[in-house]
């Protein structure tokens, strides 16, 4: 299907809301002191448009939102509505700081640029050439790919989000395992989305400038552009005083989640940052301005204009994307997707992490561009306003895009009453020996171990990230219980025995697109 942008959301990655349900109504508008003034909305084509953000965030039941629209290069519409914080009432300024997610790839792209202007990288040169201990599970790609392939998902491997999120590696240990992974694609044939290869990427910066991604991207990009409220850390969000909590919405109720952020420093270059509608304003411009801030050129314009070229085609459908005329096909660029918006070259990206969902786009020959950042998900409300805002602006009829997406929600939500009723109960054949012979600890090379134990309450299984009581399925197959830090996962592990009987290994889909990840019971004295 083709959608104008995707918001990532890495499997897994959305905390389970706790505390009360969230009637309350957020506010028409919470406009910070650099807020746009109405004059200046009405003069630039926006008008009403305060409304409808009002309308559509109360149908989505969305907390809090900031908003930042650039035209012919100035901001003309920088706002925050509703309630970063809702029980405490504390409203969405221009400098709230939401988590951007995915977006952070293209920073990633932008530093890597950087240090192709300056001869340090070549888009082209393999990996190895710069870090000569990078292997990967096919050799012949280990040597071939370059920092090209990991910036445009196309390095042949899947995404093995479980290995990247539930494994508690470092980004070293993440690096040396990669050779274990299996891919399951050639080489540059297919697009699938990694948030580990772009953290590879990061990685592969650092060793290069002898300092951490984060560390380079705040030196070279984030102050260079003023945008000296966005950090790299939610260590650092938490200290600034004006940060929005995450909500989740499941069904038609909205819960806060019970910590402020997705807590997890290795993530890097894939989706580390938070920033603010004032200073992601600052970032879309850079990128309309080809890489220039002022009188600075931050990133050469070739180099700006090699992100926003196509790599490779998106041939892989977006589950819950919407499929419309309006839309060209969608390729990726570098840290970016692209397509056309009724005629228009369309540049976005999305992100969508712990209860936030935002969305960066621009039409680069017109000089346009939006970023929204919310503090729900998920919610389709970024989009339905950027379609708006960009008819707006290009003077064409509007499109009721929010119709669009409320008549798409209600299909899948009838789709999936459907499924539930055709399910009925059968009987569950036992498993096949005593829950204490199941008790060990399984190994794989790039997953690391899993250790299961037994307790009162049956069996669980944990590594050095996550842990979870098993549910049993069927013969020897159990099933992850989905926690309150991790409500979604539905992930089943089946134990296998050796010719004696004997119970010796772990079977499990953790990554979908290749076979079941095999974990081997380490040898105790005496058999397994």
């Amino acid at each position: 299907m083709r959608r104008v942008f995707a918001v990532f959301l890495a499997l897994g990655l959305i905390p389970a809301a706790v505390g009360t349900d969230i009637a309350q109504e957020p506010p028409p508008g919470a406009a910070g002191p650099n807020s746009a003034p109405a004059a200046q909305t009405a003069a630039s084509g926006l008008e009403g448009l305060n409304e409808f953000i009002a309308e559509q965030m109360k149908e989505w039941k969305v907390p809090g939102l900031a908003i930042a629209v650039v035209k012919d290069g100035k901001a003309i519409h920088v706002k925050g509505y509703g309630y970063r914080d809702v029980e405490a009432k504390l409203a969405v300024t221009t400098k709230t700081l939401f988590g951007i997610g995915s977006i952070t790839k293209s920073f990633a792209a932008v530093t890597l640029g950087i240090l192709v202007d300056e001869g340090k990288l070549d888009w082209d040169k393999p990996v190895r050439e710069y870090m000569p201990d990078f292997r990967l599970h096919d050799p012949v790609a280990g040597e071939r790919v370059t920092p090209r392939d990991l910036m445009s998902h196309r390095t042949g491997l899947p995404g093995h989000d479980f290995f990247m999120y539930h494994t508690g590696f470092t980004q070293k240990e993440m690096f040396e395992r990669l050779r274990y992974l299996e891919p399951n694609k050639d080489l540059r044939t297919t697009f699938q989305y990694s948030n580990l290869m772009v953290m590879i990427a990061g990685y592969m910066a650092g060793q290069l400038t002898g300092m951490t991604w984060e560390d380079f991207a705040r030196e070279r990009v984030l102050l260079p552009l003023g945008m000296e409220g966005t950090d790299l850390s939610i260590h650092e969000s938490r200290k600034s005083g004006d940060f929005a909590l995450g909500y989740r919405r499941v069904d038609d109720k909205v819960s806060r989640i019970s910590h402020v952020m997705l807590d997890f420093d290795a993530e890097g270059a894939a989706g580390a940052i938070n920033s603010s509608a004032e200073d992601m304003s600052r970032y879309v411009l850079f990128h309309l301005n080809q890489g220039g801030h002022g009188e600075a050129q931050i990133l050469s314009q070739r180099n700006a204009a090699e992100m926003q070229t196509p790599q490779i085609a998106w041939t892989r459908s977006v589950p819950g994307s919407l499929s419309h005329d309006e839309m060209g096909d969608l390729t990726y660029g570098l840290g970016l997707a692209l397509t056309t918006y009724r005629g228009h070259k369309f540049v976005s990206h999305g992100g969508g992490f712990g209860g936030f969902v935002s969305l960066m786009s621009f039409l680069p020959e017109e000089k346009i561009g939006v970023v929204v950042m919310t503090n729900l998900s998920p919610n389709p409300v970024g989009t339905i306003l950027t379609y708006n805002i960009c008819d707006r602006l290009l003077e064409l009829e509007r499109i009721d895009w929010a119709k669009r997406y409320k008549d798409s929600a209600q299909t899948s939500a009838e789709s999936d009453q459907d499924r539930h009723e055709l399910a009925t109960d059968k009987e569950i054949p036992g498993p096949s020996h005593d829950l204490k012979d199941y008790v060990g600890e399984y190994d794989h090379p790039g997953y690391g171990v899993l250790r299961v134990e037994l307790g009162n309450d049956g069996l669980k299984v944990s590594n050095e990230a996550v842990s979870s009581a098993l549910e049993h399925l069927y013969y020897d197959v159990f099933e992850f219980v989905p926690t309150p830090r991790w409500p979604d996962w539905k992930i089943k592990i089946g134990f296998g025995t050796n010719l004696q009987g004997e119970i010796d290994h772990i079977r499990s889909l953790l990554e979908p697109e290749v076979e079941e990840i095999v974990f081997t019971r380490a040898t105790q004295e005496g058999g397994v």
